[in-house]
C-alpha cells in the first residue's frame, strides 16, 4: 500500500496564468512571479545555492537550530502534526522529527516532483510516521482544509523564505497560518528570519562568484519558454542581485544586455539595453520589525532565538 497521501490544491488555469504572466512582463517594470524559479532544474540549482560559501542563511539557521534544539523543542512540544511549508527535499524538517516526534508530517510545496521524491524516501526511513504531500502555491492561497487533523499543529517555515513576501503580503500570509493555529489550541509557527546586515555581505550571498544564483535566476526564462512558448534568449539577460538598504531587501533582476524584442504569445515586449525584469525580493528584518509583523497577524506569544555572530533569528509564535 502506498504510505504517502497526496492532495493537489494547485489548480492550473493555463490560459489565465499565461494572461497574468504576460501582463506582468508587459508592465513597467517587468516582473516574473518567483514560482517560475522552481521547475526541476531550478530546484536543483536552489539546492546548490544553499551549499555555496557566500550563501550564509542555510548553514546559519542549521547552526542556530543545533545550538538551541532543546529549548526550541520544549517551546514547540512533542507529538503534534508537523506542517512543513515550502518543504522542497524535506531535509530541514527531517532533522526535527526525532526531537518533536510528530504523529503526522505534511509537506507543502509547489514542486510536486520534489516532494514526491522526498516523501517516497521518507516512507522507507520513518515507518511509523503518517506522510502527506500538499501541492499548492501557498504564496497565493494556503488551502489546508480537509488536510489537517483536529489536534495541535506545528507550522514550520525555515530558511527566511518569509522575506520573499512584501511586508503587507507577509502579514496576510502569517494571518492565514494564525487562523489554522487558532482553530487548534496548542498550535504555533516556527519560522526562520534573516536580519539586516552590511551590504557587501548580502550582495555576495545573492550574486555568488561561481554564478549559481545567476543560473538559477536565468533558468526562470528557460522555464517560461518551455511552458508558455515564449522566445526569451536566456543569454541575452544578465543576473543582478543586490541589497537595497533603503527598502531593507535584497532584489534580484534580469538585465537586458541589448535592445531586444521577446515574443510572449500574441504580444511582443521590447526590452531596451539595461532594462530589467524584477524576479524576486528577500526582505531582511530587525527583531522588532518582525515581531511587529507577527503582532499584526494576531500572534500574542512570541519566543526568539538568535544566532551567534550573525543577525539571524528563529521565532516560535502562538
Amino acid at each position: 500500500m502506498d504510505r504517502v497521501q497526496f492532495f493537489h490544491r494547485f489548480t492550473q488555469d493555463e490560459a489565465r496564468e499565461k494572461r497574468e504572466l504576460v501582463a506582468s512582463l508587459l508592465g513597467n517594470p517587468a516582473t516574473i512571479p518567483p514560482r517560475y524559479f522552481y521547475d526541476e532544474l531550478g530546484c536543483a540549482l536552489y539546492g546548490a545555492i544553499c551549499q555555496l560559501p557566500e550563501y550564509y542563511p542555510t548553514r546559519t539557521e542549521v547552526a542556530l537550530f543545533q545550538a538551541h534544539r532543546g529549548q526550541i523543542a520544549e517551546a514547540v512540544g512533542r507529538g503534534k502534526e508537523f506542517v512543513d511549508l515550502g518543504a522542497g527535499d524535506c531535509c530541514k524538517a527531517q532533522s526535527w522529527i526525532p526531537f518533536l516526534a510528530p504523529h503526522r508530517y505534511v509537506a507543502v510545496d509547489i514542486a510536486a516532483s520534489e516532494i514526491d521524491r522526498a516523501l517516497t524516501k521518507m516512507a522507507n526511513d520513518f515507518h511509523e510516521l503518517e506522510l502527506v504531500g500538499v501541492v499548492t502555491d501557498f504564496s497565493r492561497s494556503l488551502d489546508l482544509e480537509g488536510v489537517l487533523g483536529p489536534g495541535s499543529v506545528t507550522f514550520f517555515y525555515p530558511g527566511s523564505s518569509i522575506g520573499n513576501f512584501v511586508p503587507e503580503d507577509a502579514v496576510a500570509f502569517l494571518t492565514r497560518v494564525r487562523r489554522y493555529c487558532a482553530e487548534r489550541p496548542g498550535s504555533g509557527l516556527l519560522i526562520g528570519v534573516d536580519g539586516k546586515k552590511e551590504k557587501s555581505r548580502l550582495d555576495a550571498a545573492y550574486d555568488d562568484s561561481l554564478g549559481v544564483t545567476a543560473a538559477f535566476n536565468r533558468n526562470a526564462l528557460r522555464h517560461l519558454n518551455r511552458r508558455h512558448g515564449f522566445d526569451f534568449d536566456v543569454n541575452g539577460f544578465a543576473h543582478r542581485g543586490f541589497y537595497n538598504a533603503q527598502l531593507g531587501r535584497v532584489e534580484m533582476h534580469l538585465e537586458s544586455l541589448r535592445a531586444q524584442d521577446v515574443t510572449l504569445g500574441e504580444a511582443v515586449r521590447h526590452f531596451a539595453l539595461g532594462e530589467r525584469i524584477h524576479t524576486e525580493n528577500s526582505y531582511k528584518y530587525h527583531r522588532a520589525e518582525f515581531e511587529a509583523l507577527l503582532a499584526a497577524a494576531g500572534y500574542a506569544q512570541v519566543q526568539a532565538w538568535e544566532s551567534e555572530g550573525e543577525p539571524y533569528r528563529v521565532f516560535y509564535a502562538q
